[in-house]
């Protein structure tokens, strides 16, 4: 399934990552993609809000994964400071996932082979990318890929913010 949301604000764009954040699941792996500066980190915030998690999420940049606790395990990872593959797969994100983990991963487009096969992917864009005009504060475009159980578990997402509901 694919679902297509707006956001006008940082807020709105928290607000959409909680309501991801309450429907993720143990095992579950997020592919974030997008330009620089898109929201990928203020999606994680609020997805990391809706996981019970009140720590400040900063971006992993160069640290390249941090680490939460909440309902279950959040491991923010970024990938876009590696140069190979098998970067990743030594940083041993799957052991961790496949505990209690949930695994959102920035540029995840470069490891999509390394995500489970069912996974969910958020590509973030800014309306002066897609050429949309008139968005107030920073508006954003989020595209929503899954297959699977995500197929049901977006349909749910769709219903919460059809008609702009579920505002911050």
């Amino acid at each position: 399934m694919r679902l297509e949301l707006h956001s006008v604000s940082a807020d709105r764009t928290r607000a959409i990552g909680e309501a991801i954040g309450e429907l993720v699941r143990a095992g579950d792996a997020i592919a974030l993609t997008g330009e620089l500066g898109a929201g990928k980190t203020t999606l994680v915030q609020g997805l990391a809000r809706g996981l019970g998690i009140d720590d400040q999420i900063v971006s992993p940049t160069f640290t390249l994964v941090r680490e939460y606790r909440g309902r279950l395990h959040l491991l923010h990872a970024d990938v876009y400071r590696l140069e190979r593959v098998q970067d990743v797969i030594d940083l041993g994100l799957d052991e961790d996932l496949a505990e209690d983990g949930v695994l959102v991963v920035e540029w995840g487009d470069a490891i999509d082979a390394l995500l489970p096969e069912h996974h969910l992917t958020i590509e973030l864009t800014t309306a002066a990318a897609d050429g949309s005009a008139g968005w107030q504060d920073e508006p954003r475009r989020l595209v929503l890929a899954g297959e699977g159980s995500w197929d049901e578990r977006l349909t749910g997402l769709a219903g919460t913010f059809e008609g702009g509901g579920r505002r911050p």
